[in-house]
């Protein structure tokens, strides 16, 4: 299983993604965390995304997960077509909910588990690995639920990993201040938890786990 887990955006150490690559560039970018903005929220987005996943080299084509709910086949057609899957933050339960209505969780776990992909992202793209979304609701709101999505809320994470992650933490990010409460509950609710600063990102692969940035 291969995983560069940011705090925001490409981290200090975009080199280690493209090792984790090796020379593969075909890159899928899920936005869906920030589905409930405007269209040209999103537009904005998808641009700055591709502009610096390009200044590394790699090959991003927009994978929006609403044009696969209820169509988890499709989906995994499309997904078995590139070496990276590069996920962006925004609201955590709404990238849930998407990943569900997709199928993308159960997709994407058989390609780590094949080792047939990379996932990688920031912030929300992290909330969601882990066992339990318990405590992200300090930080994103879970009762939001843009046009098509389905209402209830998912508290269960993918369980990539064994414990939860922080972003943003002491960092210069409009988030900070509500991490320190995210890591508050985490403590007191004894979770385990590993905090990240902006620039700096968990890598996981054949090797291990380590901190990078």
């Amino acid at each position: 299983m291969r995983l560069y887990l940011s705090s925001f955006n490409l981290g200090n150490k975009p080199e280690e993604l493209l090792a984790l690559l090796g020379g593969k560039t075909r890159t899928a970018v899920i936005l869906n965390a920030g589905d409930a903005g405007p269209e040209h929220r999103r537009s904005a987005s998808l641009e700055r995304e591709v502009n610096n996943l390009k200044g590394l080299g790699l090959d991003p084509t927009d994978v929006d997960l609403r044009d696969f709910f209820g169509r988890p086949e499709a989906l995994r057609d499309v997904l078995q077509g590139f070496d990276l899957l590069w996920v962006r933050g925004g609201n955590c339960f709404v990238l849930r909910r998407a990943f569900r209505q997709s199928g993308a969780d159960e997709i994407i776990l058989d390609l780590l588990q094949r080792d047939a992909i990379v996932y990688a992202g920031y912030s929300a793209a992290i909330d969601m690995l882990v066992p339990s979304m318990q405590g992200s609701e300090l930080v994103d709101d879970p009762t939001i639920v843009p046009d098509g999505y389905e209402a209830p809320i998912i508290w269960e994470g993918l369980n990539l990993i064994p414990y939860a992650v922080a972003p943003h933490y002491r960092s210069d990010h409009g988030e900070s201040a509500m991490i320190d409460l995210a890591v508050e509950y985490l403590i007191d609710h004894h979770i385990l938890f590993k905090a990240l600063r902006d620039g700096q990102a968990i890598v996981i692969d054949a090797n291990g786990e380590r901190v990078v940035g």
